[in-house]
Parts: C-alpha cells; structure tokens; sequence
C-alpha cells in the first residue's frame, strides 16, 4: 500500500513538472542556473560575513594541493601544471621581493604582455605579493600607453620580449615617471632596462611570506584593466579580489566541469580572457588551452588537436570563422558549448548551421559594471535571461533615454520613468553594499560620470552602463546599442574623443568629429572622421596615415574620412552626428570630398563608386 502510494506521489510529482515545463518552457534551466547562482552567492556571503579573506589565488592554492600534476595551461604543445605556473609565480614574487625592496602591498605593477604562460605566472606572483596588476592594451602606443601607465599609478612595468620596442619612443617619459622597466627575456640592450626571465630561474620558488597575505582584502584592488569610455582616454577600471571571485563562477554556472578543456584565443588583458577564462578556469579546476593570437585558419584544428570541449568567444570571432571557406568535416570536433559575448543573430546562426549542436552561451557584462546577464537557455540572439528568481539576487532597470539629448528622461517630478516589456531603454543597476560599484582609477570625476543620483527616489544611486537594452515578453534580455562617444570595433572599445585629439595634432586639421558607421556583414561600427581643414592648408593623405597608424592601435584607425566646411552643432555645443552616421562613406550621396585608409599604398585614398562597391562586396576586407 505504501509502496504503491509512494509510487503515485512521484509519477505525480513527474506529471506536475512536465506541465510546469509545458507553461513556463524554462522552468527547468531556470531552477538549475538560480540553484547553481544561489551556491556560490551563499559562498561569497559566508566569505563576507565572517571575514575570512578567500582570493582566487587562494582558490588556485587549493587547485595546486589537490591536483598538482594535472595540466593547467597547454600553451603552443606544451603543458604547464598546476604546481609548475605556482611555481614560477613564486619565483617571480622573490625577485621582486629581492631586488625590488621598494615594491610593498597595495602597490600597482602594470604588464604589457601577450599571451603566454608567463603572462599568468608573473601577474600572479605580483599578486601574491598584495600587488594590484594593471593589465595594459597590447595594441596601445605612444601617448596612450603612457597614459594608461600614469593613470594607474603604477611604478614598475613588466614587459613581454616581443613587445620591447613599443615602449622604446616612450622609455624616456616612463622613465622620468618614476617607473623601472623590467623585460621578461634573458636579455635587454635599452637604458636601465632590468631582465627578469634570467633572474626567476635563478630565483628560489619558496613561497611568499604569509605576512604579505595579510594586507590582502576582499575589497582590495586585484587588478586594473582599462577599458574605453565617453571621456577619451582609456580609464583603468578597479577589479576588486571579491568582483574577481565573482566573475570566476562564470563558468561554472553556465555548467562547465573540470573535465572539460577550454580554448581561450582572446588577449588575456581584457577581462573576459583574465577574469571569466583563466579564474573561471581555476574555480573548476579545468585545463585552459592558451593561443597567443587568434587565427580563423587555425582553431578548429587547434580544438581537434586539444580535444577543447569549451571555447571562449567574442562576436568579432565568430564572424571571422563564418568568413573561412567551406570544408569538409567542419563539425568534426568536440567542441559542446563556447561562452562569450557580442554575436550578432545572423551570424549566431551560421555559426550553428556551420559548425554544430554548440551550445551557444551569451553573457553581458561591463568589466567595471556591476550588473550582468547570462543567457544559459541558448536562445538566439539574447544577451540573457531573467525570471522572478534571478530578480531577487541582481536588480537592475531599464528607463527612457533621449538619444538627442544623451540622458535619461526625467519626469516632471525628476524622476526616471520605466520603459514597458519589448521596449528599447538605457540600462541601469543599483550601487549598494551588496552590489558596489568600485570605479576607476585617478581622478573621481570619471567614477561620477558612471553614476546616477536620484533616480527613482531621493538619495539612490545607479550605475549607467551606457548601454541600450530590451526586455522581451518571456524574460530575455536583447542588447540594442550603446550610447555616448563609443564605438565597437574588432573586438575592442573605441573611444571618438581620443581618436578626435590624435587627428587634431595634425597642422593642417582644424577640427575633427569622430563616429562609428556600420557596415553589411561586420560586426560592430568601423571608424570614420569628419575634418575641417585649416585656412590656406590642404590635405596630406600619406602625412596622416602616418601620423595615424604611430599614434593609434589598428581597431582605432578611421578608416574612412570625409572634409567638411563647417560641423553642424546641438544646443549645447556638441558636435552632432546622426546624419553623419547614416550618410556613412556612401559617395553617390556625399559630395563632398571623401577618403578612404589605402594599407597597401599607406595613404588615404579619394574614394571612388568602385572602392565604395568592393568594400560593401567585401572583396575589400576591413
């Protein structure tokens, strides 16, 4: 009779859920994503609550006692385990402890390395030495480079081997900051250039005394990593060691196991390389497959090679394998699920058709945001989804924006207003104790840019992601576009201001308005500037694809231009771009004299109906 009852109360049970799952078709991954969620937030706040300071480097200690032999990083063939990276690491950390007496906790260090297996071991021997590591922009040159440098206090730069001369125009100006320069080679012919590769072989790999441990906080700085904003140059944005713990549970709630082998080919100093692929990679205790530089050509061999059941993907990515020719056996692989962000719909879908029943994982987040969104379902073309449930962990809003006027819309009482389900409104989230925002580096001015007061209510206060987005009717959030003087190209944020100031440095630029304009089958915008010539000067295409091509990284070069008489301007003296924006590079509208960034003849070239017709063809590549 019991058995029999028991019986009834679980097919009953089944027959509930089914129906549920028939309703709310979710209801399942929904309940696994909150529960997966609500384990690790239970965690943090057990760390929060009883102060117990638990870093991701205490996480990768943990990985090293239980595991040491197991492959942490395969890097060109070659694996590097768990105890090996921790052990270099530490012999890192006692060169800087002996022949840099002046480095103490809380100092920052910045590095200018690609990506390689000493990348990791040297940030993390910095970190273990309570060092706050500001990852630097490999493309970045010249001026910006030595911005990023000032801007984040550092006082010591690491710098990878194959990337000497770029700080060799600046050596002086860093140098006359205050800041030695430590290369990571055997060898260095510059001025009071110190090498260190030679002295961490040489280097003891004890590990660092647990009094530096001590001056490690959960609301300590753990990295800087400079991302793109309204304001021109790059700001560093501060990477807290709890935000850090945060972001490493990426992978594990969207279900990756330490089973699994993850292809990371993104520069690991933005953060979606560092923090969600190398710390996500140790919250698991997985083996991450490590590619200096992305190459179409190559990753699905690599994926092969390295039997990679999980790879870490920006749209741009996507899009350039979709552009490789066709194949035999392109779903050969193992490939089950690719975690990243950006994928446009379309080439989502090729993407699937192309190469496979990939789980397609999309996430939003802002690397100094404090707010996020994973799509775990797979549904196409969303950056994420949310329920009830999720709702009750992360809060956030989308209110009414005016494009023109670039602001949120105030009410007569000065309130925000809500925008409806399937609605296009800017992205806000509350700062609280639970929900900080930890802001950039330097001057306190560009935090308070991000931040707005009174939203709602008096006295609260909500982080601007800049962001445009929408809600859809069954929980799914879309992202739409983003505001302010920031455009996406190539993977990377590119900010018109500091692209303007490059090109105004010309003596024959009067002024210069930068913007973004898209093109049919690339993702995100591609640069282009509207220039006023000065009187009596005229325009020197080779003369300003040099200056160009000095002071800017490749993604930031405006690859169309375009010479105006006079700018049309808004009320309050900003240069308007709407028009411009639409008009783009077409030359059968614009009349007036247009030009288009020539590699191969190291010029800017007039535009012709011709060039126009290949690029939109795509016989010219961009």
């Amino acid at each position: 009779m019991l058995l029999s009852v028991a019986a009834a109360a679980v097919a009953g049970a089944i027959a509930l859920l089914f129906l549920l799952n028939l309703t709310f078709s979710c209801l399942c991954e929904d309940v696994c994503f909150v529960l997966r969620a609500s384990k690790f937030g239970l965690k943090l706040l057990k760390i929060y609550l009883t102060k117990r300071v638990l870093t991701v480097l205490d996480r990768f200690a943990q990985r090293v006692e239980a595991n040491p032999h197991k492959t942490f990083l395969l890097y060109e063939g070659r694996p590097y385990t768990y105890r090996a990276v921790d052990s270099r690491s530490n012999r890192v950390a006692q060169v800087f402890l002996q022949q840099q007496p002046g480095l103490r906790a809380g100092d920052t260090v910045a590095l200018l390395m690609s990506n390689e297996p000493d990348f990791v071991c040297v940030w993390f021997g910095l970190s273990k030495l309570g060092c706050a590591v500001a990852f630097l922009n490999t493309n970045l040159r010249t001026r910006s480079l030595l911005h990023c440098l000032v801007s984040s206090g550092a006082k010591t730069l690491v710098v990878g081997a194959d990337l000497v001369d770029t700080v060799e125009d600046i050596l002086t100006d860093i140098q006359n900051n205050n800041i030695s320069v430590w290369v990571m080679g055997k060898s260095c012919t510059l001025h009071e250039v110190n090498t260190l590769a030679d002295k961490v072989e040489e280097a003891p790999d004890s590990p660092v005394p647990g009094s530096w441990k001590s001056t490690i906080y959960l609301k300590s700085t753990f990295l800087y990593i400079f991302t793109s904003g309204t304001t021109g140059l790059p700001k560093a944005a501060v990477i807290t060691q709890l935000q850090s713990l945060r972001a490493s549970a990426g992978f594990w709630v969207f279900g990756v196991t330490k089973d699994d082998i993850i292809y990371v080919p993104l520069p690991l100093y933005h953060g979606a390389a560092s923090l969600l692929g190398i710390c996500g990679c140790i919250e698991i205790g997985a083996t991450l497959v490590l590619k200096k530089k992305f190459s179409a050509s190559q990753f699905w061999n690599d994926c092969r090679k390295y039997n990679v059941t999980v790879v870490q993907y920006i749209g741009e990515l996507c899009r350039y394998l979709c552009n490789q020719p066709k194949i035999e056996g392109e779903k050969n692989h193992q490939v089950r699920m690719a975690v990243g962000n950006g994928i446009r719909t379309e080439v989502w879908k090729e993407f699937l058709e192309r190469f496979g029943n990939i789980k397609m994982c999309e996430f939003y987040g802002a690397t100094e945001g404090n707010i996020f969104f994973m799509n775990y379902t797979g549904k196409l073309g969303a950056v994420g989804r949310t329920s009830y449930l999720y709702k009750a962990f992360l809060s956030y809003r989308l209110v009414k924006y005016d494009a023109q006027k670039e602001t949120p819309i105030r009410n007569e009482q000065g309130r925000c207003e809500k925008v409806g389900k399937g609605e296009t409104g800017l992205l806000i989230s509350p700062v609280t104790k639970w929900n900080p925002f930890s802001g950039y580096a330097g001057s306190k001015k560009f935090s308070q840019q991000k931040l707005l007061e009174d939203v709602f209510k008096k006295g609260d206060l909500y982080f601007n992601t800049g962001d445009l987005m929408s809600e859809s009717q069954d929980g799914y959030i879309y992202f739409r576009d983003r505001i302010g003087d920031t455009f996406r190209w190539k993977g990377e944020n590119v900010a018109t201001t500091e692209v303007a100031e490059i090109i105004g440095m010309m003596d024959f630029v009067e002024e210069a308005n930068v913007y973004g304009v898209a093109i049919k089958g690339y993702e995100g915008r591609i640069g282009m500037a509207a220039i006023i010539l000065k009187p009596v000067q005229e325009f020197d295409g080779k003369k300003l694809y040099d200056h160009v091509v000095k002071y800017l990284p490749s993604y930031a070069y405006p690859r169309f231009l375009r010479i105006q008489e006079s700018m049309e301007m808004t009320g309050t003296f900003k240069r308007k771009k709407i028009n411009l924006v639409e008009e783009a590079f077409n030359p059968m509208i614009i009349t007036e004299p247009l030009y288009f960034l020539d590699p191969s003849v190291k010029s800017y070239i007039l535009m012709t109906e011709q060039i126009y017709n290949q690029i939109l063809s795509l016989k010219i590549k961009l």
